[in-house]
């Protein structure tokens, strides 16, 4: 399936002009020298600030099914002088695909990637089993019915059906996110 935000005209640093980044991510509770994976990294926005609040003892793996995406992030990267980012090409649909160990991350971040799943689940069960017990897991997609920029709202998911699919795995919600105006965002805990 092509990459939807390039179907529906969302440039990358379009999409991600909406992001006040710095703010969202506080609301993250990041602690210096985690361990983070950025499911569906796209470019790396979010990558990159979230390698720099975490600082050079902690990493953060950029995970994307498109190679191209990856390497804007390893791009970006050095242009930022930003060391402690590791990129792995995976589909997200596939259990398994990221080859990270099972309980092996602080915190797990899955944005925009959902709305353009049709496996949904899947993609929400490779996060649960990366995830270690107790720690956190942000899920920020396009919201539905809000209209205006992001891809039609038909691709768009209920913020109630992600917590659904959410909760049926065993991960248990604990806030809201506030992004912007166009999109949800939920913090979990396994």
């Amino acid at each position: 399936m092509p990459e939807l935000s390039s179907m529906f005209n969302l440039s990358p640093k379009l999409a991600n002009q909406t992001f006040d980044l710095k703010n969202i991510i506080s609301q993250f509770e990041l602690e210096p020298g985690i361990k983070i994976a950025d499911l569906g990294s796209g470019s790396g926005y979010f990558t990159i600030e979230m390698a720099k609040a975490i600082g050079d003892g902690g990493i953060v793996t950029a995970v994307d099914v498109l190679e191209s995406a990856l390497e804007t992030v390893r791009a970006r990267a050095t242009i930022a002088d930003v060391k402690n980012i590791h990129l792995i090409r995976a589909n997200l649909e596939v259990l398994g695909s990221t080859f990270l160990s099972d309980n092996s991350q602080d915190f797990v971040l899955i944005k925009n990637v959902l709305f353009q799943n049709d496996q949904k689940i899947r993609v929400i069960r490779e996060a649960k089993r990366i995830l270690m017990s107790g720690r956190k897991l942000v899920i920020i997609d396009w919201g539905k019915g809000v209209g205006g920029l992001g891809p039609p709202d038909e691709y768009r998911t209920p913020k109630e059906s992600i917590l659904s699919l959410a909760s049926q795995e065993g991960l248990i919600y604990e806030k809201d996110i506030i992004v912007d105006i166009y999109h949800f965002g939920m913090m979990f805990r396994k």
